[in-house]
């Protein structure tokens, strides 16, 4: 579970502008999306959970080694048990980028397997949880397949969360679209902003769009 693509787009795309005052990210993997979240924003708390054992304890020496450690917290959890610990906690922004490799293929790594096994993390439970958590003026945003946006657009709304924001990413410019980045809210948009980016023009030569939604978070762009 190195650093992929997905991760550093849903870190640099998801919606701060309502200042949150404490994040969850739910299946932190080895904490990148929350540590690109602690370097955008001054949230007080930033809680990420990660049911995975190596990638924990990874997530916990990255945060431990960054220059927001005091604002920086991950469980070893699932997300049942998380929420069964709680008492009445709301927050700010969710962020999730959750489990999707539904086929039934191994990959020879069996810790990476169940991380990716959409089983682990179902998309019915992601956004039922949100929905309970979320505060008031909250926001959940995701990164999924695109095959999978209409799915995860009518699971949300089925709990009251509703789309304020889409982004279809492209491998490059006439590539098919592979990846939705989408942000929920309690209040349905009437002008739901919808736009496409792509990552590439060819290998390694990112587009001008990637480089100015991800440059503060490389260090050769």
């Amino acid at each position: 579970m190195k650093v992929g693509t997905d991760g550093v787009l849903l870190g640099a795309w998801a919606t701060i502008d309502h200042d949150p005052y404490n994040i969850l990210d739910i299946g932190g993997g080895t904490g990148l999306v929350s540590l690109m979240l602690a370097q955008r924003c001054d949230a007080e708390q930033i809680d990420a959970i990660e049911i995975d054992a190596s990638a924990y304890e990874q997530a916990v020496d990255n945060f431990e080694n960054s220059p927001w450690n005091d604002r920086l917290f991950c469980f070893h959890t699932s997300l049942d048990d998380f929420m069964d610990e709680l008492e009445d906690e709301a927050y700010d922004l969710i962020v999730s980028n959750p489990p999707f490799y539904s086929e039934n293929v191994s990959s020879g790594d069996a810790a990476r397997d169940v991380a990716r096994q959409n089983q682990s993390l179902p998309f019915e439970d992601l956004c039922e949880a949100a929905s309970l958590l979320l505060s008031e003026d909250g926001i959940l945003a995701v990164i999924i397949p695109y095959k999978e946006e209409e799915n995860f657009v009518r699971l949300a709304i089925q709990n009251e969360l509703f789309p304020i924001k889409m982004t279809r990413v492209k491998g490059t410019p006439t590539s098919e679209i592979k990846r939705s980045l989408l942000a929920f809210g309690r209040i349905s948009s009437v002008d739901l902003p919808v736009d496409e980016i792509a990552i590439e023009t060819a290998r390694h030569e990112y587009t001008p769009e990637y480089i100015a939604l991800t440059k503060d978070f490389y260090l050769k762009m």
